[in-house]
């Protein structure tokens, strides 16, 4: 853990903090911390019933070097040194995340999302699933209104035949010049004078040049306006489900955990090296979570 925390020093051209200092004292209370997580996260794990083989670890960090190393065992050695870490303590390392997502599995594994709450949550969310008016429109943005002018009397001298040309030879708007313009809009989701001359323009009609923070625009509707309309329950179910899922797993793993560090900070538990006064203490958030809820 400090040798990973001398790694990150070097690796940001920083001083590693000299021990005795504040500093030092810091990053050995959160190696300390971890230490004590992980050795009460693999008693819990085995109460579970939860066994990661040498062979998973090994497979594990077989992907590993395939997908991010090309299977280049210098190249990973590299990675690793470059981490503070020795292959074997990266196996410990990579022992501890499997086991924790078995953990996670198993923790969650009785969660349940019924049809009748992901049709409670979509009534309630209804306006994130509402999709607003729209139309195709087509337009020519340019900086001056002199320009603007121009064109808009080229437009109708040429009844907008010309409007695709025209627009890819003046519009500085990136996003629809070389389209010829075309861009399809949502009810409020243009600036205010665009959105509402476009919405106001009957199919096919051109608007006067339209004035906006981007500088002058010539607008033409291309389409009639389309209703506004909820994307049905059926579309969107799946996902509704996977978030709620999600979130019940989140809270079930948080309030978990949070029972497993209390256990490690029981009085007496924890036992140190002779010799070694820890600066910071692994439970003093718990403890004072406990103190402030039974006042």
């Amino acid at each position: 853990m400090m040798n990973r925390a001398k790694a990150s020093y070097k690796a940001n051209k920083q001083k590693f903090p000299k021990p005795g200092t504040q500093e030092f004292s810091s990053l050995q209370g959160q190696a300390v911390t971890y230490l004590l997580q992980r050795a009460e996260l693999a008693q819990r794990a085995n109460d579970l019933g939860v066994k990661v083989s040498n062979k998973t670890v090994d497979d594990r960090i077989n992907l590993v070097k395939k997908q991010s190393y090309g299977n280049d065992q210098t190249r990973f050695e590299a990675a690793l040194k470059q981490q503070g870490l020795t292959l074997d303590q990266y196996k410990t390392f990579e022992k501890f995340q499997l086991i924790s997502e078995e953990v996670y599995k198993k923790v969650t594994s009785k969660v349940h999302v019924s049809d009748s709450a992901i049709k409670d949550y979509y009534t309630k969310n209804k306006s994130v699933y509402q999709q607003k008016e729209s139309r195709d429109v087509r337009h020519i943005l340019v900086n001056k209104k002199s320009l603007a002018d121009q064109i808009y009397a080229q437009l109708v001298a040429a009844h907008e035949t010309n409007f695709a040309k025209l627009a890819k030879k003046y519009s500085k708007d990136p996003s629809s010049a070389a389209n010829g313009g075309k861009l399809t809009i949502v009810r409020g989701q243009t600036v205010p004078p665009f959105d509402k001359t476009s919405f106001a323009l009957k199919t096919g009609q051109l608007s006067k040049p339209v004035h906006t923070q981007y500088g002058w625009h010539v607008i033409q509707a291309l389409s009639g306006i389309r209703a506004a309309s909820a994307t049905p329950l059926s579309k969107v179910k799946d996902s509704i489900r996977q978030q709620l899922e999600q979130q019940q797993k989140n809270q079930l793993m948080t309030t978990w955990i949070n029972n497993m560090q209390k256990q490690f900070c029981k009085p007496g538990k924890i036992k140190y090296q002779v010799g070694y006064k820890p600066t910071t203490d692994p439970c003093a958030a718990f403890t004072s979570t406990s103190s402030t809820a039974t006042k």
